[in-house]
Order: structure tokens, then C-alpha cells, then sequence
């Protein structure tokens, strides 16, 4: 277990929390949320002992060992990549490191003996005898081929690395697991297979993520910062989300009387509490839920931005038509030989091991890189709205927010850039803030004013939902299903893809798998792509 005790945090005169007591229990899985800037990596941080409080005190139970994810890719550079992951259980790696010491001495004493007999001891205790072998399987499962095991860290590359890290936190079967992000930069398998360890994973587990699949697959509990403190709700993020926003309506209703809205809020618990996603906790989990009251859960303070597209003409039926695509990047082929055609109506998700075969194929087809052989064709009537991964020109710029997205406008009035601009959550002030400040989720936000001002009949996305919170992503995700156009888009949230495309084509090196009329986790679940899948990324 570990616990808070009257934290409080406060840059200046901006306070993240004021005094949060929480308890954090073993066999359960806490999904820290909030919106972008609440402090949820700063919790995370501070639980890991990477940030002092301004006040209140973190305490573990006697012995329990803390494991963290570490996102500096840099730090382990000069070290192999299974030692890397070694390291994460620091006690054992200490006596690793003063056994090999010991017996590299010239003169060994009597007394060096009796140590390396402790340490011996100790480091069969601690099962160290299988670490190299556990270290090799999490890797091989996370994606990190055998080839690189004995690499240094500083050969991989930052796919690679990340799994690396990842493998270092869950390494070692800790007492308490801190993860901020652990799927960034993960493909759907890998994903998947996390998912079901952190679903067996039988200690405490904390973690931050902005995916809403992840969350729901594996959470017990919903710890919400908001209103500088922070909550902690039994359910997954789904219950947490349908419950807010009962209560919300609910409150809204004050001709209602309080006992028919504790009724409604019941039913709903027990709905939901026969849908446990861990077996061995349902029972406890239905007796906390059927404790909540309507006091428990409180209105967040958190928004939503409004997030529509509204093409200005209807496409011809021909969207697109690619023939015989090839692209190499260095020299190495990252696809070759893709033909396909596209209809109107279609909302294709392309999804790829390789993200960068997914993103040079985007910047293709919105005009950005050429191929290095084949052609491709746009409808005569298709106008197009891109989203790149990377969006970073477009906010090299002085220009104030009102004069930045008034650039993309034909209307040019204030009170019509202010009105998309309130959408994107911007008012007031904010507007006159320099396009060139913006965190990454406000330039996100930006450009999806901008492309809700272009009117396409076709949206392109590559990789939208990065940097958003989950307001934002629920917003957008709402946004797409409701666009009568055509979209291309990429995304690692399950939940994203899972509820708006309706036809799956993934990019391997040796061609495309393109599936249509089918559901994400349908694709997913087919054994028959599996096979084909391996057999498209055999090297």
C-alpha cells in the first residue's frame, strides 16, 4: 500500500493539489485523470520520490518496493538493454554489482568470503538466479527482439528504448507500479499484452493515460484531480464518466425528489457492477460501488471543447485512387507497391507496427513528400483538411490567436474568429495569447479550428489524439462519428478507432492488409490476420 497524507503542491501562487490523504491499496489499479495541466505526471512524480511536496508526506508500506517509469530515453545510454531492465529492481541490481566486485578482487579475504556467502544468500532470495531469463521474456513480449538484448541502449532506437524502460518498471514483480503513458508509442499488440499483464498484475498499480480502452481494461479505480484535490472513485473510467454525468443531470432536475435519484443512481450501479473486469474483485467492488451516494461523485470543473466539421459541398463518389505506392526513408523501404482506392463515406483508420510508414504515407497524399515510384489521384470534387503528426510550423509565428486562425478564414470579422476560437476553449484573454506559447494540446486544439473553418469534404489525421486530454479526445471522437464526409485518420486509442472506422487498412513492408464493413476489435480478433500479419513483417 501507499498513502498520502495532507500533500499540497504550489508553484507560486498556482496550487496543483492542497492537502489530498489518499490511501492506494494492494490488488488494485488506480487511473489517475484530469485535464492537461491538473498535475497528473507531477502526482505520479512525486509518489516516485522524483518531486518534493510543498507540504504533506508520501509513505509505503515497510519493504515494499516502488517501480517507476521512466521517460528520460537517454539516462541508461551507456548500459546493455538487459541490464537496463535489471536495474529496475535497484536492491538487486546493488548486489549484482558488489558480488561482481567482490569476486574481480586479486587478494580475496577471509572476510570478502563471509560477504560474497551474504551476498549470495540475498541474491538467491531475491530470485536472481532468473533475472536475466524474466528480463529476456519481458522484452521479447514488449517487442524488443533478442538481437538487441545485448546492445547498449544508445543503439536502439526510440521505439525500442521506450519498451526498454517500460520493461524496467514491470520487471521484478514490484509492490507498487507507477506508469505515466505507458502506451506512447506502442503498437496495438503490445498494447494488448500489457493490458492483460496489469489485468494479473496482483499489487498496486497507478497510472496516467489519455487512452480510454486502456483504462476502462484495466483500472479498479478512478483517482479524478480536479477543484486542486483529488478523488478516488471504484469503477473504471466509463463508470466514472456515465456516473458524473447522471449526477450532473440529476442535480439539474431539482423537481425531483433526492430518494428517486439515489434509485436511479443504484440501478445504474448494479448494471454496471455485474460488468467487473477482474473476476476476483467484483464482490468487494459491488459492495463499494453500492456504497456511493450522490454527494460521492462531484460535478467536474472540467470542459469540453465543441468539435464539428461541416463540409460546404458533398464529394463525388471517387475520393481516392492510389496505384503501385513506394517509399524508402534512408535507404530502407518503409512500404512498397500500395494501391487503393478510396469511396465517399469511407472512415479508414490506417494503422502500421512501423509509425513511420504510416505518417510518410499521410504526408503523401496531403501533397507534403512525393513517392518514390507510383501515383496517386484525388476526386475532382474532394477538398481536404490535414492534421500532421507533427504541427509545429504552423505555430512559428509572433501573430496573437485571433490573427493566427484569421489567416485561414475568408470571414475576417473578430466576433466570427472569436466564436471558433471559444469552441477550442479559448475566450477572453487567452485570445490575444502568441500562437507560439501554446502547449501542445492548445495548438492541437487550434487546428481543428482551423479545419473546422475549411469546410473539407475529407479530413486526414494523422495521430490526432496526441497531446489531448480526455475531454478533448471524447469531444473529437464525438466530432468524427458525426461527420457525414470521409476521413483517413491513424491513432493508437482503441476506443477511437474501435468507434469510428468502418473500414481497417494496415501498412507492413511487404503490402496491405484492408479490411472493409468490419469493427476494430473484430480485426483485431481475426486469427486469420494474425498469421497474415506475421507473414507481412517476417524479415
Amino acid at each position: 500500500m501507499i498513502s498520502t497524507s495532507r500533500l499540497a503542491l504550489a508553484y507560486g501562487k498556482r496550487v496543483l493539489f492542497d492537502n489530498v490523504t489518499l490511501n492506494f491499496s494492494s490488488g488494485n489499479c488506480y487511473g489517475v485523470i484530469g485535464a492537461n495541466g491538473s498535475g497528473k505526471s507531477t502526482f505520479i512524480k512525486i509518489l516516485a520520490g522524483e518531486i518534493e511536496p510543498t507540504r504533506g508526506d508520501v509513505s509505503a508500506s515497510p519493504n515494499e518496493r516502488i517501480s517507476y517509469l521512466r521517460q528520460n530515453q537517454y539516462e541508461f545510454d551507456e548500459f546493455q538493454v538487459l541490464q537496463t531492465v535489471v536495474v529496475g529492481h535497484r536492491k538487486l541490481y546493488q548486489i549484482i554489482e558488489a558480488k561482481e566486485a567482490l569476486y574481480a578482487k586479486i587478494l580475496f579475504t577471509e572476510e570478502d568470503g563471509i560477504k560474497v556467502s551474504e551476498l549470495e544468500a540475498s541474491f538467491a532470495e531475491l530470485n536472481g538466479w532468473e533475472a536475466e531469463a524474466e528480463a529476456a521474456k519481458l522484452l521479447s513480449d514488449l517487442g524488443v527482439k533478442e538481437k538487441f538484448h545485448g546492445l547498449k541502449m544508445k543503439e536502439l532506437g526510440s521505439s525500442d528504448k521506450v519498451r526498454v524502460l517500460l520493461a524496467q518498471a514491470l520487471f521484478g514483480n514490484p509492490d507498487i507500479l507507477l506508469l505515466d503513458e505507458p502506451t506512447n508509442h506502442l503498437d496495438v499488440e503490445t498494447i494488448m499484452w500489457l493490458e492483460d499483464f496489469l489485468y494479473e498484475f496482483k499489487n498496486t498499480v497507478i497510472v496516467v493515460s489519455h487512452d480510454r480502452h486502456f483504462l476502462d481494461r484495466v483500472c479498479t479505480h478512478v483517482a479524478d484531480i480536479d477543484f486542486c484535490t483529488i478523488q478516488v472513485y471504484p469503477g473504471n473510467w466509463s463508470f466514472w464518466q456515465q456516473s458524473r454525468d447522471l449526477i450532473v443531470k440529476q442535480k439539474s432536475q431539482q423537481n425531483r425528489q433526492l430518494e428517486e435519484k439515489r434509485k436511479d443512481l443504484m440501478e445504474f450501479i448494479l448494471r454496471f457492477s455485474n460488468n467487473a473486469s477482474k473476476s476476483r474483485q467484483a464482490t468487494s467492488r459491488k459492495k463499494l460501488l453500492e456504497k456511493l451516494t450522490l454527494e460521492d461523485i462531484k460535478p467536474s470543473s472540467r470542459r469540453y471543447p465543441h468539435i464539428f466539421f461541416k463540409p460546404t459541398r458533398e464529394a463525388g463518389n471517387d475520393v481516392l485512387i492510389a496505384e503501385d505506392l513506394s517509399k524508402s526513408v534512408e535507404g530502407e523501404p518503409i512500404f512498397k507497391n500500395i494501391s487503393l482506392r478510396m469511396d465517399k463515406g469511407e472512415k479508414v483508420v490506417f494503422v502500421s507496427r512501423n509509425d513511420l510508414a504510416v505518417t510518410a504515407f499521410f504526408q503523401m497524399i496531403a501533397g507534403e513528400m512525393a513517392p518514390d515510384a507510383g501515383k496517386f489521384k484525388w476526386g475532382a470534387s474532394v477538398t481536404k483538411a490535414y492534421l500532421p503528426k507533427d504541427n509545429a510550423r504552423y505555430f512559428e509565428t509572433e501573430l496573437n490567436l485571433i490573427d493566427w486562425l484569421r489567416q485561414f478564414s475568408a470571414e475576417k470579422d473578430e466576433n466570427f474568429i472569436r466564436s471558433f476560437l471559444g469552441k477550442m476553449l479559448f475566450s477572453g484573454d487567452e485570445t490575444f495569447k502568441k500562437a507560439n506559447v501554446l502547449s501542445g494540446g492548445e495548438k492541437v486544439r487550434c487546428m481543428f479550428a482551423k479545419m473546422m473553418l475549411e469546410g473539407a469534404n475529407v479530413l486526414l489525421f494523422d495521430e490526432p489524439t496526441n497531446h489531448l486530454d480526455l475531454e478533448s479526445i471524447t469531444a473529437l471522437n464525438d466530432g468524427l462519428i458525426a461527420f457525414p464526409g470521409t476521413i483517413l485518420f491513424s491513432s493508437q486509442d482503441h476506443e477511437f478507432v474501435q468507434t469510428i472506422a468502418n473500414r481497417i487498412i494496415e501498412i507492413t513492408p511487404h503490402g496491405l492488409i484492408d479490411k472493409q464493413h468490419t469493427t476494430y476489435d473484430e480485426y483485431l480478433a481475426d486469427e486469420g490476420l494474425k498469421a497474415r500479419r506475421e507473414t507481412l513483417y517476417a524479415v
